[in-house]
């Protein structure tokens, strides 16, 4: 019972300490010898993910291995569709890096666990999430740029490319079939007028086609062994669609060219449309019977002519309408797989449709993509394929492309075939085309593993008298093609110097050997599956790292298969680009009139009274005078429009107390202070301060303050004019005692009126012309009584009246003068 616990213990040393052979003292010497010569010449590296050749290679090099923690301990991280991996199977790559770290007596092994606590400098990994590139040194090299995705993702390829009109001239859809994400409501709803502008396109094609052979004789064997649509005329059970259905293809292919020639930009009033939801259902319904399943369009022949003369027209402003076919396929592919995992090929709206509303989370997000299947490509031995062509970018700015020379080709298992949509036919993705078995009925002269290498292809066109297109057309076409890819991702890829990145491009050939994109993978497979791989991949990894490591160091270092394809001029970026744009400024405001010639007092507010005769004869030294003629004006006061009142207005409410005492005080004060205006009929033309019929609400307008008194008004701000002053003499009034104003200033509460003098500037123009001296006189403090013919209104003194009095002299009269006239004056008022 004792012994039970003790067997598993011994077990576990007996399985660990085998594992642990004791190290020789010279070969750890020579280890240690190595690694510090490594880390002195900063050769340090850790690779994750199957690649012995990069290990392989480094090591060659001088450099040590710190080994990453196996993928199993870390955290999983999410994998994005921009990854490719498909042939490979990296479970056998794993199984022999375990053994490695087991048998520490492997030279390599004890130089890796010498190095764990040292800076890895070189990183090659599968996925870009497994290193953090922002947190790297400036020193430090990996295999992945941050933000990549913008173009090796299905959606991102599909929205970046149509921005490319920014970059270059090109245009996308001469190299990129046309595509749409369906998630989006703005592109689902383009892509299903895309879809029935195809169907249009394709009737049409169809009736030319269908016509043509008719007229060479179509019903040949060879005709009838294609199953074509002409076989099915001596078929008892022919079906037949009337001829608008070519009629309505005419008219729609008609105003798509409308469009396009921007024939309805003059077009004020919104247009139904020529064909409702209806029609096209049927128009749809008609073509899937005549296209897929082969029915006869009556009296077709005489719509001929006509046909030919719109596909002509549309083939100058369509580049793919070759390579569209007869049976409007779309392929699917769901944006968050990889590996061709989840792809589809369909050909009729409704059922495209239904597949991507049947995924709720993927349309969210935007991640369902369709896009226009080639159906005419190039075939080899009646057999589709698709190309893998590596390229490597090393700098981001300036935009620095290297591509690679050679490239193999992936042939599918089973005849091409618009008839049958299996992905057997219409995939050729290794991870796809491996697990079918080939077709009894291929042509012979197809590869059994499914793959060719460039140079096979090349002897192929060779034979068929169109070796010469290899260079001049498909090359120079996918290289155009995988340039302008990069040049709409170049502001959203963040460039940094020591990364680099191996890419993956698929390409198809048309039957012009024109290149048509159909995606970019980041880390393509390295996976040697076939013979062909087996050459070309560890090739292009070895390549890789002379351009990285050799050709960064020495500009004149060989470069393998790698071919410098586009470097641009470099482009000096800001230190901070920001992300929203702002736009300060303030509003233009209209320029008021300016009065004539008045000046701005923007001091403390002003208290005005009117004062009786005593008054007057006892605290007046000096008044205005000027020679007759001229028109009077003591104070012009508040000349402002009415829109400047109003504002002025708005200012006072905000600025008085809310009490309702205090209200009704100053509403008594106002009604008695409008009172003075009728006898004074000379005051009548220099607009009284208090001369309005609703002395509350005008009082308010022109900026008063009322004393608590009553006794008082105090404007907000107030304008002199700078006219000659009027002789007092002159003035049309009853000999009233009281007849006499003069204007006295009074400082109120700074903490009353401290907004008034941020804002008079504002009201009053700017004063032009000499300015006026101002003179200041100390007065006697007065009590003013009301004159009978004011109807004895009792005006006192403001409360916070000082004792100080502001006349306005020219500068060209004396103020002896000035005394001397105003005393004068006054004497002849009260004379009288």
């Amino acid at each position: 019972m004792q012994q039970m616990p003790v067997a598993p213990v011994d077990g576990r040393l007996r399985r660990s300490v085998p594992c642990l052979p004791a190290i020789k003292p010279d070969r750890l010497k020579t280890a240690k010898t190595l690694v510090e010569r490594a880390v002195r010449l900063r050769k340090v590296f850790s690779v994750q993910g199957p690649y012995p050749v990069i290990r392989a290679a480094l090591w060659a090099r001088g450099w040590v291995e710190r080994r990453l923690p196996h993928p199993a301990q870390r955290a999983p991280l999410c994998r994005g569709d921009e990854e490719d991996g498909d042939d490979g199977d990296a479970s056998g790559e794993r199984a022999d890096e375990g053994e490695k770290e087991e048998n520490l007596d492997d030279m390599y092994g004890l130089m890796s666990r010498l190095v764990r606590n040292e800076t890895t400098h070189f990183y090659w990994t599968t996925r870009r999430d497994d290193i953090d590139c922002r947190s790297l040194r400036h020193d430090q090299m990996t295999n992945h740029y941050a933000n990549a995705a913008t173009f090796t993702t299905k959606v991102g390829l599909c929205v970046n490319l149509r921005n490319l009109q920014w970059f270059d001239t090109a245009d996308p859809d001469t190299f990129f079939p046309r595509c749409y994400r369906l998630g989006a409501e703005d592109e689902r709803h383009a892509f299903i007028e895309d879809f029935r502008r195809t169907a249009c396109t394709s009737l049409l094609q169809h009736v030319v086609e269908t016509s043509s052979r008719r007229r060479d004789g179509a019903e040949g064997p060879r005709q009838k062994a294609k199953n074509s649509p002409s076989d099915e005329l001596d078929n008892v059970q022919q079906q037949f669609v009337g001829p608008g259905l070519i009629n309505m293809a005419l008219h729609v292919c008609q105003d798509f060219l409308s469009v396009l020639e921007h024939g309805d930009i003059d077009v004020t009033v919104e247009t139904p449309p020529t064909v409702d939801e209806q029609q096209w259902a049927e128009f749809l319904q008609d073509y899937y019977l005549v296209v897929h399943e082969g029915a006869s369009i009556r009296g077709s022949s005489v719509f001929v002519e006509r046909c030919q003369t719109m596909l002509i027209r549309l083939q100058e402003v369509c580049p793919q309408l070759n390579t569209d076919g007869l049976n409007n396929i779309w392929i699917i592919k769901p944006g968050a797989k990889s590996r061709g995992r989840g792809i589809m090929c369909m050909d009729r709206l409704d059922e495209i449709l239904a597949l991507v509303d049947s995924d709720r989370a993927l349309t969210k997000e935007s991640k369902w993509v369709v896009q226009k299947y080639l159906e005419r490509p190039l075939l080899l031995h009646g057999t589709k394929f698709d190309i893998r062509q590596w390229f490597l970018v090393t700098d981001w700015n300036p935009l620095t492309v290297w591509f690679y020379r050679e490239c193999y080709l992936r042939f599918s298992t089973q005849p091409y075939s618009t008839k049958t949509l299996d992905s057997s036919v219409h995939l050729c993705n290794n991870s796809i085309q491996k697990h079918f078995q080939p077709s009894c009925d291929r042509h012979p002269g197809v590869p059994e593993d499914n793959m060719w290498s460039c140079s096979q292809f090349r002897a192929f066109l060779q034979q068929q008298g169109r070796g010469a297109e290899w260079e001049s057309v498909v090359v120079p076409g996918m290289q155009q093609a995988v340039v302008h890819a990069l040049q709409t991702a170049q502001d959203l890829v963040e460039p940094r110097k020591a990364s680099f990145e191996l890419y993956g491009a698929d390409f198809m050939l048309g039957r012009d050997l024109r290149p048509w994109l159909l995606e970019i993978n980041a880390s393509p497979t390295m996976a040697c599956s076939t013979a062909v791989t087996a050459r070309l991949c560890p090739a292009v990894q070895l390549d890789t790292l002379k351009v990285v490591l050799d050709q960064r160091t020495d500009p004149s270092a060989f470069t393998g298969g790698f071919q410098l394809i586009y470097k641009q001029a470099a482009v000096e970026v800001p230190q901070y680009v920001g992300v929203n744009l702002l736009v300060e400024g303030a509003p233009v405001r209209r320029s008021r009139p300016l009065l004539r010639r008045q000046a701005v007092i923007s001091n403390p507010p002003l208290a005005i009274q009117f004062l009786s005769d005593q008054s007057l004869s006892e605290e007046v030294e000096t008044a205005h005078h000027t020679p007759s003629g001229h028109k009077s004006s003591a104070v012009s006061a508040f000349r402002h429009s009415g829109k400047e009142n109003r504002g002025v207005g708005e200012k006072s409410r905000q600025l008085t107390s809310t009490s309702p005492k205090r209200d009704r005080e100053r509403r008594t004060e106002i009604q008695n202070t409008s009172r003075v205006r009728r006898p004074c009929q000379s005051l009548a033309s220099e607009q009284p301060l208090v001369g309005h019929p609703e002395p509350q609400r005008k009082a308010r307008r022109l900026g008063l303050s009322l004393g608590a008194s009553g006794t008082a008004l105090v404007p907000r701000s107030l304008s002199f004019s700078l006219s000659p002053p009027h002789n007092l003499s002159d003035c049309k009034s009853q000999p009233i005692s009281g007849h006499g104003s003069h204007i006295s200033r009074s400082f109120p509460p700074r903490t009353a009126f401290e907004p008034q003098h941020r804002t008079s500037t504002r009201v009053f123009p700017s004063l032009q012309g000499p300015l006026p001296s101002v003179e200041v006189f100390s007065l006697q403090p007065n009590i003013v009584a009301g004159t009978t013919a004011c109807h004895n209104i009792k005006i006192s003194s403001h409360p916070s009246v000082h004792r100080h009095q502001l006349f306005l002299c020219p500068q060209r009269q004396g103020m002896a003068k000035y005394r001397e006239e105003c005393s004068g004056s006054v004497k002849k008022i009260a004379s009288k």
